[in-house]
């Protein structure tokens, strides 16, 4: 009496299922490996950014509409620390926020590649006409007007990609966050806005950079 071979197909499949999930596991670790070596050789590190300077043009609050208008130019440098790695800013939008909420409208800085330890330097002018604010923010940014001292965020938003040799990462989302702390005679004065004219900053700023 012949051998029953019914079951001789389940167990080509089930071997070949085995096969095939040894081969991925292998190329799975083969990939991690490589991915870790090339981490330990370059160490690759995100931008440096640091906010360099800060001029306040405008500053006009309504207060019957709680309308704001605001104009502020800002010099923004990025450092690219890497040794081996240059990095592609295929878009980069900059504007500026107080508490939270976005006072101007996003800037365009035009595309660059920033090669092993180079330096970019940018100076947008970053307009907000008649934003509206919610009356605790208006209300906050007279006091901080009349008191002198505003605290501005700059805020950069891109995308990014790594380059290595002849080989180009894919997109990364880059999100940068910068504090421009303005001081000024305040009570004086001007466009509307208690304290407004005469704010200066002064001091170099290092940024919070997420990649």
């Amino acid at each position: 009496m012949g051998k029953d071979c019914g079951n001789h197909g389940g167990d080509h499949l089930r071997n070949g299922c085995r096969r095939l999930l040894a081969v991925t596991l292998s190329l799975a670790f083969t990939v991690a490996v490589i991915a870790l070596i090339v981490y330990l050789v370059l160490r690759p590190t995100h931008p440096h950014f640091s906010l360099q300077d800060g001029s306040l043009r405008q500053l006009e609050l309504s207060n019957s509409s709680g309308l704001l208008s605001t104009s502020l130019q800002v010099t923004v440098a990025s450092r690219n620390p890497n040794d081996r790695v240059g990095v592609y800013y295929d878009r980069l939008h900059v504007y500026a926020s107080y508490k939270y909420q976005q006072i101007t409208v996003a800037a365009s800085l035009p595309p660059v590649y920033q090669g092993h330890g180079d330096v970019d330097v940018w100076s947008p002018v970053l307009d907000g006409p008649n934003v509206p604010l919610a009356p605790y923010l208006a209300s906050t940014i007279s006091q901080d007007c009349l008191a002198g001292q505003l605290m501005l965020h700059v805020k950069i938003d891109g995308r990014v990609r790594w380059k290595v040799g002849s080989w180009i990462s894919g997109h990364y989302h880059l999100f940068v966050t910068c504090q421009a702390f303005l001081t000024g005679g305040g009570g004086g004065g001007g466009n509307g806005a208690s304290g407004a004219s005469g704010f200066k900053f002064h001091k170099t700023n290092g940024c919070r950079v997420e990649v």
